[in-house]
């Protein structure tokens, strides 16, 4: 069984990959299957949030990346900025995980969120993506996403 104590930041190779939701890579401390079956544990630093593309190593010295796996997601759309932006504002006052966007926000699958956003105007179409949400103000390495 690989154990995983260390992000690294480049690789020229990986080994292997682990596709995890995003409530999986929250975790500090993990016990899964890599991609390929093979048992792994992560003992990550808490407060230790995994994304798409971020690469551990192993006792071993063995490398894994890690992709963020498709989950069932509401994507709520406007071409109004204020609409998003007030959207945003209720969402986040319910501490909701969320992907903002130029023109959408969008979160992990939920019908009285979904019927938050509607009743604001917002159109929401439901989709299987990969979330990758703000990491927020006090992430110590926030991602860009798009």
């Amino acid at each position: 069984m690989m154990q995983f104590f260390e992000r690294i930041h480049h690789s020229v190779k990986f080994d292997a990959t682990l596709t995890l939701p995003f409530e999986l890579r929250q975790r500090s401390r993990l016990s899964t299957h890599l991609d390929n079956g093979e048992e792994a544990v992560l003992f990550l630093p808490r407060g230790s949030v995994l994304r798409h593309g971020d690469l551990l190593r192993a006792d071993a010295g063995n490398v894994v990346m890690i992709h963020a796996a498709h989950e069932a997601v509401s994507t709520a759309s406007t071409a109004s900025p204020l609409l998003l932006a007030k959207a945003c504002y209720h969402l986040g006052n319910r501490h909701v995980a969320l992907h903002i966007g130029t023109t959408c926000v969008r979160y992990l699958r939920d019908h009285v969120l979904d019927d938050l956003v509607s009743q604001l105007g917002l159109t929401v179409s439901h989709e299987m993506l990969p979330f990758e949400p703000e990491a927020g103000a006090y992430a110590h390495a926030a991602h860009h996403t798009p």
